[in-house]
């Protein structure tokens, strides 16, 4: 066995391997974070918007009494 083969630079070798693909694991994660967090800020901003043509439109169904609710 050559000396650059001994068990613990084998050992060296694959505990650096690891080490970057946790490294490239992390950093996909921080992306992920970040891309889901943009996603979630949009829905929200969304569903606002939604809420917000939904009163336009009960109050706007009242006004022409087309509304089961209108009094």
């Amino acid at each position: 066995m050559a000396m650059s083969d001994t068990p613990d630079n084998v050992i060296l070798r694959m505990l650096r391997r690891m080490d970057e693909k946790f490294d490239r694991m992390a950093d996909d994660i921080r992306e992920l974070k970040s891309r889901v967090g943009a996603l979630e800020e949009r829905y929200a901003s969304v569903s606002r918007r939604l809420d917000s043509v939904k009163l336009r439109l009960e109050r706007i169904e009242r006004r022409l009494e087309l509304s089961e609710h209108s009094v």
